[in-house]
């Protein structure tokens, strides 16, 4: 047993080390490639030989983060079947789909015309050109999307139907896969944070520029185009923002509970603000949950039920299965033991029904398939061992979700500040001060896009597929060393891959600071 969990605890790791590295890459691809899209746009329209020059640095810069993104992307995938083999079984139907279209149509487009973006500047026509860059933007996204789906429906898997007989889930409507609310809310909420995440990080090395006082008329124009796709970006996952907290509320209300640290739920309840948690807080207990705390007064109903007096149930609410209308009249659902009795249940009768199956007996296994779907639902449950078991971890959910959200609310700042400056007050951007936030802004978005990744996958702890299957029933019989041996492998070649993508953007951000711009025509 001892090994089994340590075997589950390295291969999450080790997945978790391999998507926070390949999230380091992927949203400044998806904002930047937009970005390079609307300045290559503008070099059309105005045939600008200045305009060419700040296309061409900031297509530079996205081609290097392009392409290791997608050398991170490859092994990603490679860990479902590698670490995960009894989840790629249970669920490989349905899981598969989104990732082989993403493979097959999204990846061919990128690969297709990224080439077409960087090689056919005197082979193709302009025009053909913009097109080409714009569909590498709209191939990003579309490969975006895809994943995006496959991950929400982990969070909220539907349209699928468990086949006793296969031992496994078959898709029986793909639209409701790929366009659930989840995957729907999810997809807009990353998309545009990768544009936030582009719009810093132009706004960021413009500043550098102007601190240091080379090709300012290039970082002026820079900061207008970048902070407006950061601005719209901004707007966009705001308002899909609000749309995914509902969503979490609806469909994982235990995960919401983690984020706000809210154990004893209530008709309008008060939004946690700055808090510290109480770390002996546990489930049950009389204990205050907040070492101290500063709170909106009915905010998180308002956010999770669109309601000032909305209930929003906390941790133990949801264990004791109890819910309360608006009224204040108690609603006793399912419990959490009865989750694991009903799952427990499930497993026995997908037990007779297989022996039924060996030994054709068609009437037992018309019956136990019957009882299995009528507790399917909490089929994940089944694995577990006590209610707690399905908590997920609480400080890390909560302190995360609030790095992002102040962070966040900061970015709001200083996008607005420096694009008012660009356009208004350029004497403001000789301010030191102000080139310095927006320089040490870029390490923040990206802390900032880590920490919401965080939140979303922590929080839905134990599952890798919500009530279904937990994260000890999903992995590969493999053995502990080998996880740990390619753990250390994995940390080694990303931290390799990252430090030569920083040296590689470092060293063209400086060349391109040293172009002899002025000498174009405008």
């Amino acid at each position: 047993m001892n090994d089994l969990i340590s075997t589950v605890d390295w291969s999450r790791a080790q997945f978790a080390l391999t998507a926070m590295y390949h999230w380091l890459f992927v949203p400044l691809t998806l904002g930047l490639a937009v970005i390079v899209a609307v300045m290559e746009t503008i070099y059309y329209r105005t045939r600008s030989e200045r305009w060419l020059a700040i296309t061409k640095f900031w297509m530079t810069l996205f081609g290097v983060n392009f392409a290791i993104g997608v050398a991170t992307g490859i092994i990603l995938e490679f860990e479902f079947g590698s670490n995960w083999s009894n989840y790629s079984w249970f669920v490989g139907d349905i899981f598969g789909a989104p990732l082989a279209i993403e493979g097959i149509l999204a990846f061919f487009m990128e690969a297709t015309f990224v080439a077409v973006m960087f090689f056919g500047w005197k082979k193709v026509s302009a025009g053909f050109h913009l097109t080409a860059t714009w569909l590498t933007a709209i191939g990003a996204t579309l490969s975006a999307l895809w994943i995006l789906v496959a991950n929400a429906w982990m969070q909220y898997p539907v349209g699928m139907e468990f086949d006793p007989a296969q031992m496994r889930n078959v898709m029986d409507d793909f639209w409701a896969v790929a366009f659930s609310p989840v995957a729907v809310h999810k997809f807009i909420h990353t998309v545009f944070s990768g544009w936030i995440l582009a719009g810093i990080f132009v706004l960021g090395v413009s500043a550098w520029f102007l601190y240091k006082k080379r090709n300012p008329e290039l970082a002026i124009r820079s900061i207008k185009v970048g902070g407006w796709v950061g601005a719209i970006g901004m707007l966009i996952t705001l308002w899909s923002g609000d749309n995914s907290a509902v969503d979490v509320a609806r469909v994982q209300p235990m995960k919401l509970a983690a984020m706000e640290g809210l154990y004893d739920g209530k008709c309008g309840q008060e939004l946690v603000g700055i808090a510290m948690l109480n770390p002996d807080k546990q489930p049950g207990d009389d204990l205050d949950p907040y070492l101290f705390d500063i709170s909106i007064p009915k905010g998180l109903s308002l956010l999770a039920t669109h309601s000032l007096n909305g209930f929003v149930p906390g941790i133990n609410d949801l264990i004791d299965g109890i819910e309360l209308t608006e009224s204040g009249d108690t609603i006793h659902t399912v419990s959490y033991a009865e989750r694991i009795a009903m799952g427990r249940q499930a497993h026995e009768a997908l037990r007779t029904y297989d022996a039924a199956m060996a030994a054709g007996d068609t009437a037992a296994m018309s019956a136990a398939a019957a009882d299995l779907k009528a507790n399917y639902q909490y089929f994940g449950y089944g694995y577990l061992s006590s209610p707690e078991d399905a908590v997920p971890p609480i400080g890390l959910t909560f302190y995360a979700f609030r790095l992002m959200v102040c962070i966040g609310g900061l970015l709001v700042l200083v996008i607005a500040v420096m694009l008012f400056s660009a356009y208004r007050r350029q004497g403001w951007l000789d301010k030191k001060w102000l080139l310095w936030v927006a320089m040490l802004s870029i390490p923040l978005v990206y802390i900032c896009s880590q920490a919401g990744w965080v939140t979303a996958e922590v929080g839905r702890q134990p599952w890798i597929i919500q009530d279904l299957m937990p994260v000890q029933a999903a992995i590969s019989a493999i053995p502990t060393a080998t996880v740990i041996l390619t753990f250390c492998l994995f940390a080694l070649i990303f931290t390799g891959f990252l430090a030569a993508e920083i040296g590689i953007m470092l060293r063209q951000i400086s060349k391109g600071s040293k172009m002899d711009y002025e000498s174009l025509k405008d």
